[in-house]
Order: structure tokens, then sequence, then C-alpha cells
């Protein structure tokens, strides 16, 4: 039993990373005053961009690069529309989302003719598991050995960044001043217009931000989680991370909390395919594949509470004469 618990917390690592740079990437979006439904377009963007350059170049950092790159240009669009051109938002970020999904399995089928995917990524071209100091020497003690040498090491680097990022996020978005600043063009843009600070400039920058961290999360679909690109690998995990983002309060910690919940049920519902039930005997795979979504939204919608926004986030900006 606690074997199997570990496991399970093992895997809730591996699917939270990319929720949890997704959410960070919202937060900062979303703190300026701008709604980021584009999370999931730009995360598969970038998850081609990865794949596609790191099979090129067999180097899987430029991959990474590319990756962050196509996020951050995809920002920059989604920043033109509604924040120069005052567009509405959720509009461009769907248009970004659908333009993403049928532009990278045209680009993977005129480049490599394997149907939208690239081909399968070695592992000198993806991110691979590292193993910790001292991992396989205390892999045989009992508890505290599979603790630190199952849950603890043999994670790819994402994994530890994902997770070092979130009081990286924190400090900068409460503890300095461009995250008051930030803070400030969400709440009450006019004020920060009256101090003098382009409120246009703020949100362009919270805007790549964003990019640097849904660029990392495609990245890690394409090239540490998986071993390649597939069409629509995202698979909902922009929109996941978006619902955590509102029900943790933009706040990065109980983001943080909100992506591991999902996480975890994930990976429970993959370790119940094929269990034989009491009384109702083996549950279809599709009901719990979809078993994390519907439980991670009612025990969400349940405890957490009503969750109130940044005042003007997803309102276009006119500067005052």
């Amino acid at each position: 039993m606690y074997e199997n618990l570990i496991l399970i917390l093992d895997a809730t690592l591996r699917v939270s990373a990319p929720l949890i740079l997704a959410a960070l990437a919202g937060l900062f979006s979303e703190r300026s005053g701008i709604v980021n439904i584009a999370l999931e377009g730009k995360m598969l963007s970038a998850a081609f961009a990865a794949a596609a350059m790191a099979s090129v170049t067999g180097s899987v950092f430029l991959g990474l690069l590319a990756a962050i790159a196509t996020a951050v240009v995809l920002s920059m669009l989604h920043g033109f529309a509604c924040i120069t051109h005052r567009g509405d938002q959720i509009v461009s970020g769907v248009a970004i989302n659908m333009l993403a999904a049928g532009l990278t399995v045209t680009l993977g089928r005129f480049w490599f003719g394997l149907g939208g995917q690239t081909p399968a990524l070695s592992d000198g071209e993806r991110f691979t598991s590292i193993t910790l100091p001292g991992a396989d020497a205390v892999a045989d003690v009992p508890v505290i050995g599979l603790l630190y040498s199952e849950l603890i090491s043999g994670h790819n680097i994402l994994v530890y960044l994902a997770l070092a990022l979130v009081p990286v996020c924190w400090w900068v978005v409460f503890k300095t001043r461009f995250g008051l600043r930030l803070r400030a063009a969400g709440e009450n843009p006019h004020a920060v217009d009256t101090a003098g600070i382009s409120v246009a400039w703020l949100r362009y920058r919270a805007l790549i931000c964003a990019g640097v961290l849904t660029g990392i999360a495609g990245a890690y679909l394409s090239t540490a989680h998986s071993a390649g690109f597939v069409p629509n690998m995202s698979a909902g995990k922009g929109y996941i991370a978006l619902a955590a983002l509102i029900f943790g309060k933009w706040k990065p910690v109980p983001v943080l909390l909100g992506c591991l919940l999902f996480g975890f049920l994930d990976a429970l519902a993959i370790r119940l395919q094929g269990v034989d039930f009491p009384i109702v005997g083996e549950i279809p795979v599709q009901a719990i594949e979809v078993l994390p979504y519907v439980l991670t939204v009612l025990l969400l919608a349940g405890f957490i509470g009503r969750a109130v926004g940044p005042k003007s986030v997803g309102i276009p900006y006119v500067k005052s004469r």
C-alpha cells in the first residue's frame, strides 16, 4: 500500500509539472489584466517547436529555446491584438488556440510526413530523469529509501524547475516593484497611468513572462514527458491550468495545490484502470479517464469557494487624456 502511494505521488509530480508552469504563466498575464485563455495554444505550439527543433538539431536545449521563442511570439501576437488594438481578449485567445491546433499538424505533415507527428526523439534529444546523489544507495532502506529514490529523485530537470519557479514567481509578484506595478495594472490601470507608468508596456512584459513559462510547459510535454510531438497532445491542459489559476485565486501556492490535486487524480485514475471493484466490477476506461476532470472541478468548486479576480482583467485599457 505504501509503495503504491509513493508511485502515485511520483506520477502526480510528472503530470502536474506542465500545469504548474502554464498556471504560473496565466498568473502573470491575468494579474496584469490580460485574460490568457490562449495558454492551450501556446503550450501546443511550443511542444511542436521543441520536438521539431530537437529532432532536426539533436539538441534538447535548442528545442527548449525554440519552444520559448514560439510561445513568446504568440504572446506578442496576443498582446498586439488585445493591448495595442484593444481587441476582445477571449476572442484573440481562442483564435490563437485554433491557429495552434491547425498549424502544428499542417507543419508536421509538411516537414516530417508522419501525419502531423514529429520523429521519435532519442534520449539525447529529450530531457531524461535525473538520479540524485545517494538515491541508489538508500533505495533499499525502508520508507525513507523509497521516498527519496522514487518520489524525490528520478525526475527530469523541468519537473524540478516547475516546482522551484513557484516561490520565485511568488517573490516576483508580491515582493518586487515590478510585481507591485503588475498587480496595480490589473486592479486599477488608471492609477498606474497617473503615476507615469506605461500600462501597455507592463502588460506586454507580463505576456513575455507568460510566454517563457508556457514555452517551458510545452517543451516538457514533447521532450520530457513524451518522446516527440503528436497532434493535440496538450489535451486541454491549458484550460485545466486556467481553472487551477482561478480556483487558486491568482496566488502561486494555492495554484500549485490545485495543479497537484489534478495531477494526483489523474495519476490515481491511471492506476485504477483494469482494477475489479466489488459489485460494479471493472470500470470502463472512458469513465476513469474523465474522472480527474470531474473530481477536480467538484473538489475545487466545493472547498475553495468563490474566486474574485483582478478588477480590470479582461477589460481593454483606454489611456485617459
